[in-house]
């Protein structure tokens, strides 16, 4: 069962907002070191293992260098993703490009980078000829169909519109050697916030046997093999978080049953984890500014779902907490909002917490991925502050609050006094 314990007092707390004011997201630089140790311990067995760190779940360069020094690299899929990785001084085949409908200067910078390109699609070995080149090393992105199940969030493998069939990858392989690329990887990608052991060790047998039978029917010797990422997060306090000595044990069985007998143990895994890294060590702060009393009882924040879209667009839960009265009963009932024009601007429905008053600070856990990062401008909302709680308890500002001369920038409107 996981703990929800916010890693900063009160009295801290209240120090670090005369500085910087709510609403911000903070990440904690020590937690999320440790648990990327523990990854790779947990996979120490492998004669090769890499994390490619998902760029998009907290695209920060400050982040992004926490992920270098610890052995990381960057799974990027735009442009400014790859210019971020390059920022933070990760390079070369650090970086896996994983894209789709990508445009031609996503691959250029790519190649310009060193980076390992994946493809998502049989027809981009033509377009990458015509407008990029071809790396030193290409992976493909594997859709499995129907005969993995997918969930919630990504959707089932046959409806996605991500990655070849398994037809299509034999093709492509073939392909793509034909016009001389000699280095190869394979990927997949199926599920997301899972936090059943099993269906991660279950992927990595089914794409074992997809490199054994690569190797037996077009002589390829693959690698790598791209785990995906996928591995979720226990948000609701009661949930358990995905043991990852177990995933990287069970994926071990798998390698030695499947892949050693075959003569490619020197096959490297891959992980594109973001969520796992980074996200149960990021908070959103805010302010309590109004309390309404209509048919429910309603808390109003100073951020909203421009500052975590996740509860708004999936119905996804974050714990919250309110600051300085974690141990109060939790007897009254809210529905926690925002001042978005949208009637889902809910972090929470029929939440039970302590009671709430006008000022009070309000925590919610679990935002290091996917919550700033998904940030938006509608009604002219401004981004929010990022802070780092470094590993001496100093803050770090790595990325200040929008303003509304950052809003009103791109516009190109006479007479505007921004």
């Amino acid at each position: 069962m996981s703990e929800k314990i916010f890693p900063i007092s009160q009295a801290r707390l209240e120090e670090i907002i005369k500085d910087y004011p709510t609403p911000f997201h903070i990440y904690d630089e020590k937690a999320i070191r440790q648990n990327l140790r523990r990854l790779f311990a947990a996979f120490s067995w492998a004669p090769s293992f890499r994390e490619h760190y998902a760029v998009k779940a907290a695209p920060n360069p400050y982040l992004l260098e926490i992920m270098r020094e610890e052995g990381a690299g960057a799974d990027c899929s735009s442009l400014a993703e790859l210019h971020l990785a390059e920022m933070a001084g990760i390079t070369g085949e650090k970086i896996m490009l994983t894209s789709n409908d990508t445009p031609a200067d996503e691959f250029q910078k790519a190649l310009e980078l060193g980076a390992i390109i994946n493809l998502d699609d049989i027809s981009h070995i033509d377009y990458l000829e015509k407008n990029a080149g071809f790396p030193s090393c290409m992976a493909f992105r594997f859709n499995p169909g129907d005969c993995i199940e997918g969930n919630s969030i990504i959707g089932q493998p046959e409806e996605a519109k991500y990655g070849l069939t398994r037809e299509q990858l034999f093709e492509a392989y073939a392909k793509a050697r034909s016009k001389g690329v000699k280095r190869f990887g394979l990927h997949t990608m199926v599920i997301s916030n899972e936090l059943h052991a099993d269906s991660f060790i279950n992927t990595a047998r089914l794409m074992f046997e997809l490199a054994v039978e690569i190797k037996e029917k077009l002589g390829i010797c693959l690698e790598f093999t791209d785990l995906g990422g996928g591995i979720g997060i226990p948000y609701r306090p009661k949930e358990n978080a995905v043991n990852l000595e177990e995933v990287g044990a069970g994926i071990h069985q798998a390698y030695q049953e499947i892949i050693e007998p075959a003569g490619l143990g020197n096959l490297a895994i891959a992980l594109e984890l973001g969520r796992a890294i980074t996200g149960p060590y990021g908070y959103l702060v805010s302010t309590v500014l109004h309390e309404k009393h209509t048919y429910k009882d309603y808390i109003g924040l100073d951020s909203c779902m421009a500052n975590l879209m996740r509860p708004a667009m999936y119905g996804a839960y974050h714990h919250i907490a309110v600051v300085g009265k974690e141990n109060k009963p939790c007897d009254h009932v809210y529905d926690v909002t925002g001042s978005l024009c949208e009637n889902n601007d809910k972090f929470a429905i029929d939440r039970r917490l302590p009671k709430i008053d006008i000022g009070d600070r309000l925590v919610m856990f679990d935002t290091g991925a996917h919550g700033h990062a998904m940030g938006f401008n509608y009604n002219g909302k401004l981004r929010s502050a990022e802070l780092l709680l470094q590993e001496d308890g100093s803050i770090k500002l790595i990325r200040r609050a929008e303003t509304l001369d950052d809003y009103f920038s791109t516009l190109h409107f006479p007479g505007s006094k921004f």
